[in-house]
């Protein structure tokens, strides 16, 4: 080859890598180029289903694309996320989760499927969610303190649905007998909305829930709500009391949070980030989220990232301190 030649291939060579470059940077402007699907390890009508559908339409309308949640529920939330945390880490395939799959189910599944630390780009907090002890109607109880006094006079007469085993409103569920000093009878099902709805017509006394999975039947009188599970009394229910006011320093404020699979480019991952704290800052979105008992959190990547490490230690070391089984 003639050094003429080889100055023109070396002249072709840089053109090419530069139309290369700029095709990457064009498509990178570019995202989202299609449609995003907002995995959620739950079933719909739970808390995290109806916080999905919320920031999927406002994400939507912002992005200029179509954000379609996909429930994948199961053991706890671990189908879900393991399936999440194996797909393209391109950005079109995020993980909407709460506390109770990312950072709980490890602590009480051998193989859960993934890591919640390594497996994931954190993006951002979402919202935390109310949380309520609720009864059916009929139960002799009304308060705290009844109830208490009502089990310690039948231990496990009662019983107590949940989501399923693992799940965050089973592990309360558990923390609350051992802070009361009660036993109650665990019943678990497959997703809120079936243990809600057995309470509500009389075939379970008693279930943790999230406001938002359970709200509407409050609201109509299906339900009674006996004690709001956060540390503080939260807005959609400003007349009920806190479990802590019977019983000092119990408390919890479940978490959502957006995911992506890692190595998700980190210009993807601070794009949907300012796209979801701007989402947070919208009114209508903050409405439609007080709504289902539900406040905006909003933060960086790293806050999230922090949040994660400090609750894998926190809720393996509850697990522990309940004997909690999945069986």
């Amino acid at each position: 080859m003639t050094e003429t030649n080889m100055q023109w291939s070396r002249r072709q060579l840089l053109a090419l890598s530069g139309l290369a470059l700029g095709g990457m940077a064009w498509a990178q402007d570019k995202y989202p180029a299609r449609p995003i699907t907002l995995v959620v390890p739950q079933t719909a009508g739970g808390a995290n289903d109806a916080i999905a559908r919320v920031l999927a339409q406002r994400l939507s309308e912002q992005l200029g694309q179509s954000v379609v949640v996909d429930n994948r529920p199961g053991a706890g939330g671990t189908l879900g996320t393991a399936y999440t945390a194996k797909a393209r880490a391109d950005g079109y395939t995020l993980l909407l989760t709460a506390d109770s799959a990312q950072v709980v189910s490890p602590a009480l599944y051998k193989a859960p499927g993934f890591d919640a630390v390594k497996d994931f780009e954190p993006i951002a907090p979402i919202a935390t969610a109310g949380y309520v002890l609720v009864a059916n109607p009929s139960f002799p109880a009304s308060t705290m303190a009844e109830l208490i006094a009502l089990a310690k006079a039948h231990p496990g007469q009662y019983a107590i649905a949940s989501a399923g085993n693992g799940t965050l409103n089973h592990l309360i569920g558990e923390l609350l007998q051992k802070d009361a000093g009660i036993r109650l009878t665990h019943v678990p099902y497959k997703g809120s909305a079936a243990a809600a709805t057995d309470v509500a017509g009389g075939q379970v006394q008693l279930s943790v829930q999230s406001l938002p999975s359970v709200i509407a039947f409050i609201q109509s009188g299906k339900l009674k709500v006996l004690g709001v599970v956060n540390a503080r009394r939260v807005a959609a229910l400003p007349g009920v009391p806190t479990i802590a006011e019977t019983l000092p320093g119990f408390g919890q404020a479940p978490w959502y949070a957006l995911f992506a699979p890692a190595g998700t480019p980190g210009a993807i991952v601070q794009a949907l980030n300012a796209q979801v704290n701007q989402a947070l800052r919208h009114r209508d979105l903050q409405d439609k989220l007080a709504a289902v008992g539900c406040e905006p959190s909003g933060g960086t990547p790293a806050q999230l990232a922090a949040l994660v490490k400090d609750d894998l230690a926190k809720w393996s070391r509850l697990v522990k301190e309940t004997g909690a089984t999945l069986g």
